[in-house]
């Protein structure tokens, strides 16, 4: 019992809703037996006293039927079974409205509190539901305590609800014996409804107080510490180890779909050795030159020698090539405020391919891009070729 205590102590944590799923998996959900019971009784109940006085005219009927001598029923056993078969089937169908309410809030009452549920692992044999000791440890437990002390003050309470009712209609029931039979038999249907609100008010009562208590236990025993919260952590998320090595292959990956994109650029920006942006434009098609490759230090390594490998041209452009790498995002637009700049590069891009092709002069490269101040993060301190005095002319591929 200590440990039990003690375990219950350090179930600090709400459920998760993994915790909850397997628990709804083994048929483990808030149930509450005293809504079952009210809903049990207080439809058909209702029924009865809307609808019952159909079903006794019924019934009426089929008494008379019965009691009512026939000669050829009397003298032959296949007609009395033919009528007693017909009886039968009357009397059903007249109670069938009852049967058919009781049967339907059987299946959906417990619906109320948990749904839709079935469970092939609850139907599974378990030795602990037939054991002795599993059943004492039960009884004797706190919950069969709590439900010994909700089953005395349930009789309690209806019990005394039930003799106040009797006692303010005991005029009443001592005149039932003077009375004629059908008016005794009306006089005393209104005394039983009175009675049945009253038992029904009663449920009602304990069903309100129950329902909660219900939830509030079913929650409490899936409750988890904290050392079983990281461990589902873990089974779902996988090893720190893992969650690392599978960044890494999306990193990987990520960074082979961008390479490539190299080959199909217009042009790659560098400063020229910390970072290296990769332009494409295509006219009609894109709304303005988009990012689709950028880099640092070895990243930039491979853009550059894929570019030179397939003859994209190369600029030297550090305050473009750092306000790009910095500002733009990759797949998407650069920047409206690179427009200008960008738009110069592209340009010289043009007329370097039209020198190829024509065998003219190559073209002067751009040298004073129009890159506003705040975009330029600056020279990095720790590379000396991040300078335009270091950097030569003009790279092309």
């Amino acid at each position: 019992m200590a440990e039990d205590q003690q375990s219950d102590l350090e179930r600090t944590e709400p459920a998760s809703p993994r915790r909850l799923e397997q628990a709804r998996e083994q048929g483990q959900v808030a149930r509450s037996l005293e809504l079952t019971t009210f809903l049990m009784l207080v439809v058909p109940g209702a029924l009865l006293l809307t609808a019952g006085s159909g079903m006794v005219e019924g019934l009426q009927v089929l008494v008379r039927q019965a009691l009512s001598p026939d000669r050829i029923v009397m003298t032959d056993p296949a007609a009395a079974l033919a009528q007693l078969r017909d009886l039968f089937l009357h009397a059903l169908w007249v109670v069938a409205p009852l049967l058919a309410a009781s049967l339907l809030v059987a299946l959906f009452a417990p619906m109320l509190l948990s749904g839709w549920l079935f469970s092939p692992q609850a139907l599974e044999p378990r030795a602990s539901r037939i054991s002795p000791l599993a059943w004492l440890g039960r009884t004797f437990s706190w919950h069969g305590a709590v439900e010994l002390a909700k089953a005395v003050l349930k009789t309690v309470l209806l019990g005394t609800l039930l003799v106040m009712v009797l006692w303010d209609q005991a005029e009443a029931f001592a005149r039932l014996a003077a009375q004629p039979l059908t008016a005794a038999l009306g006089d005393l249907v209104e005394l039983m409804r009175a009675a049945f609100v009253a038992v029904m008010l009663g449920l009602l009562l304990v069903v309100v107080i129950d329902v909660p208590f219900q939830l509030w236990q079913h929650a409490k025993q899936l409750r988890m510490t904290k050392e079983e919260v990281r461990q589902e952590a873990r089974e779902t998320e996988g090893s720190p180890e893992l969650r690392g090595r599978i960044r890494q292959v999306q990193r990987d990956m990520a960074r082979r779909r961008m390479m490539a994109e190299v080959p199909r650029a217009d042009v790659v920006v560098t400063n020229p050795t910390h970072y290296a942006v990769a332009l494409r434009y295509q006219e009609g098609r894109m709304r303005a030159p988009q990012v689709v490759a950028k880099g640092a230090r070895e990243v930039a390594d491979r853009i550059l020698e894929l570019a030179r490998e397939n003859a994209v041209p190369v600029l030297q452009a550090p305050p473009l090539a750092r306000a790009l790498h910095r500002h733009a995002e990759l797949g998407e637009a650069v920047p409206a405020a690179l427009y200008g700049a960008v738009a110069e590069v592209l340009a010289w891009v043009y007329q370097l391919r039209l020198a190829r092709d024509y065998g003219v002069a190559a073209p002067v490269q751009p040298r004073e891009l129009d890159v506003p101040a705040d975009l330029d993060p600056g020279p990095d301190p720790d590379d000396e070729s991040d300078s335009p005095a270091s950097a030569p002319a003009l790279a092309a591929g």
